[in-house]
């Protein structure tokens, strides 16, 4: 398949602006972008033709740019792996990621994340495409991650991350019942002292704001919604914690539960997201593992409505 590319018919308004002018105005590209689409035979071209980026246009004329398919610095190793897609266009996937899968290769993990098995996704289907993660999930998290095929989306997205554009919801089942039952919890997020990996609530700390409900509690467990405002390493782990109510399973703030190996008790259940591309309002819901409903069967399963409306309220 050919590289991602944007297009753009010149209006009799846009008539005589530079290239450049409109790949940054009207398409909305980076410096970054366009620099990558100028070092790139055929990247940037008028009516099929090759231009520099100080031409001027004229009423008609079509202005083309690749904005995919460059390829990373260091390629993923492409492995075979099980992908659940939700979604998919030709510039970004949501996937529903599991519980025990790493992201990125890592230590113990370096070929089978969901990054190997994604570039092998894409190499078995001739995808020129990339590997741009936009909102990450631990490796004992499960639920939706949104995956951007090339810069130029994962740019947008990124910039639309903690706001009104990308609204990402999850599920918890926690120890305890937090009080109040609904709340926000702003307390600032550190590197914890003595570990490379631990954070903990600190003064001096970053800005972290977690806005929770509780849906249900049963023996001593808790079913909550939560919202993030920020994107702290740990946010809701550490928050939750914070407030003495862990997540089950967490062996790194509460306690482990051979009920869940390989994984805590939260996944990611919505993601509401404006396209960086056509402007679309897309939203995505992802129902809770069996395995965490299994921990609070008195409560009632959650309507889908519930928490969109949740994460759809704070903007």
């Amino acid at each position: 398949m050919a590289p991602r590319r944007l297009d753009l018919t010149i209006s009799p308004l846009e008539q005589d602006k530079s290239v450049n002018t409109l790949l940054r105005h009207e398409l909305g590209l980076s410096g970054g972008a366009v620099r990558r689409a100028k070092s790139t035979p055929g990247g940037i071209t008028l009516d099929g033709t090759p231009v520099f980026t100080t031409a001027q246009v004229a009423p008609g004329q079509t202005l083309s740019v690749q904005v995919g398919g460059f390829g990373t610095a260091e390629r993923l190793v492409p492995t075979p792996g099980p992908l659940n897609i939700c979604y998919e266009d030709e510039d970004l996937l949501v996937l529903d990621k599991p519980a025990g899968l790493a992201v990125h290769p890592g230590p113990g993990h370096r070929h089978d994340s969901l990054g190997n098995f994604l570039i092998y996704y894409y190499d078995s289907i001739g995808l020129l495409a990339d590997f741009h993660p936009v909102n990450r999930l631990d490796r004992g998290t499960s639920g939706l991650m949104v995956v951007a095929k090339h810069p130029h989306a994962h740019e947008q997205l990124g910039r639309a991350l903690h706001t009104g554009a990308f609204r990402r919801g999850y599920l918890a089942v926690c120890r305890g019942v937090p009080f109040p039952r609904e709340g926000l919890i702003d307390k600032p997020i550190a590197r914890a002292e003595n570990s490379p990996i631990r954070r903990q609530v600190s003064p001096d700390g970053a800005f972290a704001r977690t806005n929770y409900r509780v849906l249900g509690a049963q023996d001593g467990r808790s079913l909550i919604a939560v919202f993030l405002e920020t994107g702290r390493t740990h946010q809701i782990r550490v928050h939750l914690s914070f407030m003495g109510c862990p997540l089950i399973g967490d062996f790194l703030y509460g306690n482990e539960d051979a009920t869940l190996p390989g994984r805590f008790a939260l996944h990611a259940a919505y993601v509401g997201l404006i396209h960086p591309i056509t402007g679309a309002d897309l939203r995505f819901h992802c129902p809770l593992p069996q395995p965490l409903a299994d921990l609070l069967p008195g409560v009632s399963p959650l309507e889908k409505s519930i928490l969109e409306d949740f994460c759809e309220s704070h903007f």
